[in-house]
């Protein structure tokens, strides 16, 4: 079944890169076959017209969305106007807008995972690119002369201004039929994009280099047209050129193109939440609420997320005031609050921005704070799942079934073996998005939360009964079976994974800024300070009569479960899964797992209110059963 849902899913995605590519070859190509509305050329204009045929083609054959219908309107009329040998600049604009609107509508990767390597890029076309095009880009190599057509200039500025680097990636990925370029997907993604990147370079000047890199560093403005490197991959000079002007677009993308590391420092930065929230208010001035809540949404998710594990080190007061605006102003959003209101909404977030990007400043940093940071995370992130893995050591001990605490063990340790791989994941192979981190801690903290009451309640049944000595000894062998041993290895396993994956990225982002020996010292200190507590807790637990362990415990747990409802919530909040509905009476206090907001405080209510029962329940049976019952495995 996984296999036909990743090929099925491997089968769109192809099928809408290759319309894409046909639509920016259609927008690039058919100034070659019609000018001023005759024919120049007939092989051209009949290849331009099966093109548009095949893109109309493609459309019908993908999966049935609400936007497909739109999408083939749009073909059709790009059919016409081939049909009726319009302007060049019109089929352009046309094949452009219907390429963005079917990404829009059919996302496909659209960015490098790294920032290309423009030397490797280097290398790379000069061994698999030169021969044919030219040392230059000049369409000029050794073998240019035995090939019909001819290859590409690269260094045709007309021509590079029309055409996007992820249009030259898509050609070095899939090669051109009916000509000599072949397909290079044999080589490293990496590769591919280093090759796109060094190709475009080419149509622009290094006097326009420099002159974009002035612009840039000066134009603060130019950063939110560009804010990350999905934008300037995808952006074309002529499309710039609409909002800057040609020469200035020309000079930027020339700058962009040879120094893409510019662009990708902003990446997850506070200059794409500006650029996301400015777009989403501009949506709702343009009646459409469903894209400025997606808007919203990818503020937050791939532009604050990533910098708040670096911002809760410096000011986590200022993290979560900005943080609850904009789970404030998605919650407008989805009442349909006006336009006005929720431009003065983005104006107060923005200034705050400002302070946040002044924590951020390097120079805002030192080793202490790296140091106290990378210990705070630790000691936050870790008590939780320490109070609960040794709550279950200590239950086990107690019970005297010694043979089960391999489970206990192997669960905490499976998880933290799994947070490394996440980890190298994280770094080398996947990324981890926003939204898949919230969802990871929103679902791990709700399972955790549903377990600990069962266990809570089960607990506070147990420390109601008495002879507990001849309970354990007789009883608990049956009350702990296979099936219950597996349950705490899931148990243990759970809680630390959720919170070693919480970790693991405040840790990332941590490292990122420098300061490696005070982030490892920090980390140090906070693993010493965990194991002695949690050595003090055993050792109290073991000097504890049975009854007292018990109820202790069911309290822990129970505060446990309230707390991970209220971060399990917020968590799928933050990543768009459940609704916000604000209640600005009740205070944030993100370590209780209360936030201010209707559904955190419902699924906490309705948490307290299962204790309740539960614990009622067990008072009634303690009242009428001196015997103990065996618990349920």
């Amino acid at each position: 079944m996984l296999v036909f849902v990743f090929g099925a899913a491997r089968a769109e995605t192809s099928d809408v890169e290759t319309t894409w590519r046909l639509l920016d070859y259609i927008a690039v190509d058919y100034a070659g076959a019609v000018s001023q509305g005759q024919i120049s050329s007939h092989l051209e204009y009949a290849e331009q017209n099966e093109f548009a045929a095949t893109v109309v083609e493609k459309l019908k054959a993908l999966p049935p969305k609400a936007e497909r219908q739109a999408l083939l309107a749009e073909a059709d009329r790009l059919q016409h106007a081939i049909g009726q040998k319009a302007d060049p600049e019109q089929v352009a604009e046309i094949a452009h807008h219907l390429a963005g609107a079917l990404l829009a509508a059919y996302p496909v990767p659209l960015a490098p995972k790294n920032v290309p390597d423009l030397a490797r890029g280097a290398a790379l076309y000069g061994q698999h690119c030169a021969a044919c095009h030219g040392e230059a880009g000049d369409g000029r190599g050794p073998d240019a002369a035995k090939l019909d057509p001819p290859p590409v200039a690269f260094t045709d500025a007309e021509r590079g201004r029309q055409r996007s680097v992820f249009g030259l990636y898509q050609v070095v990925t899939q090669g051109l039929d009916r000509t000599a370029m072949p397909s290079f997907e044999g080589l490293p993604l990496d590769d591919r994009w280093a090759l796109a990147f060094y190709a475009g370079r080419f149509a622009f000047s290094d006097a326009a280099a420099a002159e974009g890199e002035r612009l840039w560093k000066q134009d603060a403005s130019l950063h939110r047209l560009l804010p990350d490197l999905k934008t300037l991959i995808g952006t074309t000079p002529t499309a710039l050129a609409g909002k800057i002007g040609q020469d200035n677009a020309d000079a930027v993308i020339a700058y962009l193109r040879r120094h893409p590391d510019a662009v990708a420092r902003q990446d997850g930065s506070l200059s794409l939440v500006r650029s996301r929230l400015s777009q989403s208010v501009d949506a709702i001035r343009a009646g459409d609420q469903r894209r400025a809540g997606e808007l919203a949404l990818s503020a937050y998710l791939d532009g604050f997320e990533p910098v708040e594990p670096a911002l809760s080190v410096t000011n986590r007061t200022l993290l979560e005031r900005i943080e609850g605006l904009m789970g404030e102003y998605r919650a407008a959003l989805q009442v349909g609050e006006s336009a006005e209101m929720l431009s003065d909404r983005v104006q107060v977030i923005d200034g705050l921005l400002d302070d946040a990007e002044a924590a951020l400043s390097p120079g805002a940093g030192n080793a202490a704070s790296a140091f106290l940071g990378a210990a705070t995370i630790l000691l936050r992130e870790g008590l939780e799942a320490l109070l609960i893995v040794v709550a279950m050591i200590a239950f086990v001990r107690r019970s005297e079934r010694m043979d089960v605490m391999p489970y206990v063990h192997g669960g905490w340790v499976a998880a933290l073996v799994l947070g490394l791989l996440t980890w190298a994941l994280a770094r080398w192979v996947i990324g981890i998005s926003g939204a898949s981190r919230e969802l990871t801690e929103g679902f791990g903290s709700l399972f955790a939360a549903v377990v600990l009451l069962s266990v809570g309640i089960w607990m506070h049944g147990k420390a109601q009964a008495d002879e507990w000595q001849r309970y354990i000894r007789e009883k608990m062998s049956k009350g702990l079976s296979g099936r219950s041993a597996w349950f705490l290895f899931g148990l243990a396993f759970v809680v630390v994974y959720r919170e070693v994956f919480e970790t693991i990225l405040f840790y990332a982002a941590l490292w990122n800024q420098g300061n490696g020996g005070p982030i490892l010292a920090g980390g140090l200190s906070a693993c010493v300070a965990l194991a002695l507590i949690a050595w003090a807790m055993l050792r109290f637990s073991r000097s504890l009569p049975v009854g007292k362990f018990f109820a202790y415990s069911s309290w822990l747990m129970a505060v446990l479960t309230v707390v991970l409802a209220g971060k399990g919530i917020s968590a799928l909040q933050e990543a768009g899964i459940v609704g916000i509905a604000p209640v600005h009476s009740v205070p944030r206090l993100s370590m209780l797992g209360l936030f201010p907001t209707a559904q955190t405080i419902a699924a906490q209510l309705t948490v307290l209110a299962a204790l309740a029962i539960g614990f009622a329940v067990n008072r009634r049976r303690a009242s009428r059963q001196p015997e103990p019952n065996i618990p349920a495995a």
